[in-house]
């Protein structure tokens, strides 16, 4: 308990205390009051986040009447999210469902709903509402517009000199995604994930063509309304139906069926995956694709055409195995890619690629041999593993001028690789900074 002297903040709650609030609500069932705007997301139930983390602040300073010195909204969510826990938007559900826990909110959501453009349109639907004068149009300092960089050629010549990957292992990522048209590459951060899934699109296309790839990245507010369908605000305030990113990709795809089209999926599993695929989770599989096998999406108007995915479309997604607060892929999902994993490579790839960049060879030594030796004492360490070593993307922009290499290269240890080390041994400060002493010395 607390020392009653000092009273208990907000900042001392840890990840544990939150836990185990959440535990007694799951024992004891306390009634807490529902919420209105966010959920506090754990082992797929939801919980209001502030009556949550009231529970916990109690529980923790001892005082079962003590009141949380914090607002709901943003200062509530920012300290849950800090504990690695996932806060998410409500959106609108079906009445009576399962999750029908906040019937009041739903139905003030419902009276914003003003349709589609097209039954807007449509005399006779819209229903009697008081005429409101147009608001002021806002004066905005002009922006340029945006222009798509022209298309250049792109060759397996210019992908092997850019690529950390044998020529075998290249054709065998091509050859996987060609087979089940979806690929997820995975492994720690800094193996170019992001880099390899652009470069195979654009070999796919034989051309660095941005208008028919299109890159998205999850995070944990992304939902099935952002990336399918549903409701959203437009300019004047209002919900209005809107298609998502992935209904106006496949949209564009199908008008040009004769070529291929990539959607590429950065941090894939940082959002809640089953959440946002919804009817994607059938329609990504290679022999589901096409008008054949379109559904009804949930929240299309009656009459309107099934959405399906069209066989030209190509997913590659990418995925952080070293970040402990994602949730794994489930195997309904995992059964719809083929993988890939990316390591970190310390060897002849960057070494000619500092090299060129006239980088000393006994500096580029140094930086091999150690970053390898770390990596070996991440990979060994049973509380972290393979999947925590740094990658060498750290390693791959090398000063302008030689003369720079070493300020270059202590900088990157000290500034961006030291503090990786220091949230990994985080109840191990004498192991991160022995490691950070080899690292650095005689830089």
């Amino acid at each position: 308990m607390p020392d009653s002297a000092t009273p208990f903040s907000p900042a001392q709650l840890t990840r544990d205390h939150i836990l185990r609030a959440l535990r007694l609500i799951e024992r004891q069932g306390p009634p807490l009051p529902p919420s209105t705007v966010y959920d506090l997301v754990y082992k797929g139930r939801r919980y209001p986040p502030r009556p949550v983390l009231q529970l916990a602040f109690q529980l923790a300073s001892g005082q079962p009447e003590a009141t949380l010195p914090l607002l709901a909204g943003n200062p509530t969510n920012n300290l849950l999210e800090r504990l690695d826990f996932t806060v998410t938007t409500k959106r609108p559900i079906l009445a009576n469902s399962p999750h029908d826990g906040d019937v009041a909110a739903q139905e003030a959501m419902q009276e914003l709903y003003t349709g589609t453009a097209s039954e807007a349109d449509k005399p006779g639907t819209a229903q009697q509402r008081p005429h409101k004068e147009a608001p002021a149009a806002e004066a905005h300092e002009p922006t340029a517009p945006y222009q798509r960089p022209a298309p250049t050629l792109y060759t397996p010549a210019m992908a092997r000199a850019e690529l950390f990957l044998s020529d075998d292992e290249l054709a065998a990522a091509q050859a996987a995604l060609q087979r089940r048209r979806n690929l997820l590459l995975q492994g720690p951060p800094g193996t170019g994930k992001t880099f390899l899934a652009r470069r195979l699109a654009w070999l796919a296309l034989g051309s660095t063509d941005t208008a028919r790839i299109e890159l998205v990245q999850f995070h944990p507010s992304y939902s099935y309304e952002d990336f399918v369908q549903g409701f959203r605000p437009d300019e004047r305030g209002t919900f209005r139906l809107r298609d998502g990113l992935l209904v106006e990709f496949c949209r564009r795809a199908s008008q040009d069926p004769g070529r291929p089209y990539f959607l590429l999926i950065d941090e894939l599993n940082r959002g809640n995956v089953a959440r946002i695929f919804g009817e994607l989770l059938l329609l990504l599989e290679a022999d589901k694709r096409g008008p054949a096998h379109a559904v009804r999406l949930p929240y299309a108007p009656a009459g309107s055409p099934p959405f399906f995915v069209p066989e030209n479309v190509f997913v590659i997604g990418t995925m952080n195995l070293a970040d402990r607060s994602l949730a794994p892929l489930d195997y309904a999902l995992r059964r719809r890619f083929a993988f890939v994993r990316l390591q970190p490579e310390f060897g002849e790839p960057l070494r000619a690629l500092l090299a060129a960049h006239g980088v000393p060879a006994a500096l580029i030594s140094q930086l091999i041999t150690r970053l390898t030796a770390l990596n070996q004492t991440i990979a060994d360490d049973p509380e972290l593993g393979p999947d925590f070593c740094v990658g060498h993307s750290y390693f791959c922009q090398p000063p302008t001028h030689p003369t720079e290499a070493p300020e270059w290269l202590r900088l990157i240890l000290q500034q961006e690789i030291g503090p990786l080390l220091d949230d990994y041994w985080l109840d191990q400060p004498a192991k991160a900074a022995a490691q950070k002493k080899r690292l650095l010395n005689g830089l």
